[in-house]
């Protein structure tokens, strides 16, 4: 085990919206903005931005890293870049009252179609088609969970429909 696989998660959240230098086996080195660090492998994760092209994203397994420089403090905009590489690209924020009319106004949809829906789970917030699968808020097709593919897919497929989204 080497010196980077054995620090803390705390340690490695310091490295966190940094630019660093990665120095790895054979003298490998690795430039970029740590997105994050996995607290069981020790894998850096880092973003670089090439001017002129979408940005890449590098894993460097934990215990192939030998030495992390830091070179550099993420200012806000570059935070905030970061975040939008993890985050969905039309992430919503819902208040607590439009998740629940988006609850109901699915749950009564499903209903009004004959497809069996119940709710489950603390407070209720998930919803439960036929037993076999679930829907979580924010109620759309993304959000739906299945062991069985083809009913999985059929009810996704529903909801586009229902949401009017392109798939």
């Amino acid at each position: 085990m080497n010196d980077w696989q054995r620090k803390s998660p705390l340690d490695w959240e310091t490295y966190v919206n940094k630019l660093v230098k990665v120095v790895a086996v054979e003298k490998h080195e690795y430039e970029g903005w740590v997105l994050t660090v996995d607290p069981v492998s020790a894998t850096i994760v880092l973003a670089t931005f090439p001017e002129n092209e979408k940005g890449s994203i590098s894993f460097i397994m934990g215990h192939a890293i030998q030495e992390v420089e830091i070179l550099q403090e993420g200012d806000s905009d570059m935070k905030q870049r970061l975040a939008r590489i993890s985050a969905p690209e039309e992430s919503q924020a819902y208040s607590p009252e439009e998740l629940e009319e988006r609850k109901k106004a699915l749950k009564s949809w499903l209903e009004t179609n004959h497809i069996p829906v119940g709710e489950q789970g603390e407070q209720g917030r998930t919803l439960s088609v036929a037993g076999v699968l679930t829907i979580e808020p924010p109620y759309g097709p993304e959000q739906c969970s299945s062991a069985n593919e083809i009913i999985l897919s059929r009810v996704q497929d529903l909801l586009q429909g229902y949401l009017g989204q392109p798939r």
